[in-house]
Formats: structure tokens, sequence, C-alpha cells
């Protein structure tokens, strides 16, 4: 069980590292490479980590943001790095237009949610309104991009949860502007748990396309 669980980990490393599976997306097709169960369990990890990166980066960034800290600035700039990371994490396997449309998406989404953050501090209703839709059509726009490139994320479905973590961080939000910390901690904590139910579900996908044959062998079955 050690032994297995140390190859787990040295696969999920070299994802983290985003250098998992670098071969281009049409080298996958020509070669008809197939993903294992180690691969598909380190896929799961790293896509965790880069989604569970989003939201904490978000959350730090609120925080920042809403307090008027030195470090939101910089808490941004890692803030918007993750976004490049995550495009980063698809381009083996959708090509690099994908990732970097992926990317400049993402990092809508991430300079709008500041608009959002900036117009609920000053208490700008209209702005905060003309934010808030922008928002909104941004996560319907990724929602779009990605159901074009996986059938397994159905577009209705990732509409809906992209649509539910906007919901989540604007609770964040609005909670710490009440200074109610109870409801701010529980908007985190549901949003955390989304965000990785998110997570699961583009690792899943990609697991699916490229291709099903992720099958766990009877020597991993068995206790090492």
């Amino acid at each position: 069980m050690r032994a297995q669980l140390a190859k787990i980990a040295i696969a999920a490393a070299a994802l983290l590292g985003l250098v998992f599976l670098v071969q281009p997306a049409s080298a996958h097709k020509q070669s008809g490479a197939t993903l294992s169960s180690a691969d598909a369990t380190a896929l799961r990890t790293a896509m965790r980590k880069l989604w569970e990166d989003h939201v904490t980066w978000t959350r730090n960034y609120i925080v920042s943001a809403l307090a008027g800290l030195d470090d939101a600035s910089a808490v941004a700039e890692r803030l918007l790095k993750n976004q490049d990371d995550i495009g980063a994490a698809i381009t083996p396997f959708y090509g690099e237009a994908a990732g970097k449309k992926l990317a400049q998406l993402l990092r809508d989404h991430i300079l709008i949610a500041a608009d959002v953050v900036s117009a609920a501090k000053a208490g700008n209703g209209e702005q905060l309104s003309s934010a808030q839709q922008k928002w909104q059509s941004n996560g319907d726009e990724i929602a779009s991009f990605l159901s074009g490139a996986n059938p397994h994320w159905g577009k209705e479905e990732t509409r809906a949860m992209l649509r539910q973590h906007l919901t989540f961080t604007t609770n964040e939000v609005v909670a710490r502007l009440k200074k109610d910390w109870t409801a701010d901690i529980k908007a985190y904590d549901d949003g955390h748990v989304h965000m990785l139910m998110f997570a699961d579900t583009l690792a899943d996908g990609i697991a699916r396309q490229f291709p099903a044959k992720i099958k766990r062998t009877a020597a991993n079955a068995q206790p090492h």
C-alpha cells in the first residue's frame, strides 16, 4: 500500500508542476494513448489543487481588498497566475489555443470579481449590478467553452455550477461587509466544497474523453 501511495504521490507531484502528460493533444489521438488508473488519480488530485487555489486566493483577495491591506495587489497577481495555471493544465489535452482561451476567460472572471468587490465596498449599487451581470455572462461563456471542448461537460450543468460558484463568492463579500463572520465562514466552506466537486467533474470528463480505459489492475488492487 505504501508503495502504491508513493507512486501516486510522485505522479501527483508531476501534475502539480503542470508537466503531466505533456504530449500535445494530437499525439494522444495518433498514438491511441490511454490514461491509467494512477494517471486518473493524479489528474484528479492536480485539478483539485488548481481549483482549490482558485477559491483560496479569491478568498484572500476579498479579505485584503475589503480591509484595504497592502498585500491586495500581490494577492491579485497570485490569483491571476492561478488562471494561467488552469489554462496550462488543459493545454496537453485541448491544445495551446484552448489553454490560452480558458486562461483569458478566467482572468476576466477574476478582474470582474475585483470590480464586484470594489463596487460592493463603495456601496455603489449601480456599478455592483453592472459588474454582477458581466460576471454572470462571463461564467456562461466559460461554460459554453468547456462544454464545447468536452461532451462530458454538459453546458447547462457546467453553467449551473459556475453560477453557484459566483453565488458563494458573492455571499462571502456580503457577509464580510456586514461583519457577519459566521455567514462569511459558511460561504467560504460551502464554496470550497463546491469547487472540489467542480474540479472532479472536469478531471473525470478529461479521463473519459482521453479515453475511457481507466482500469484498476489486479496488481494495483492487491495490498503492497
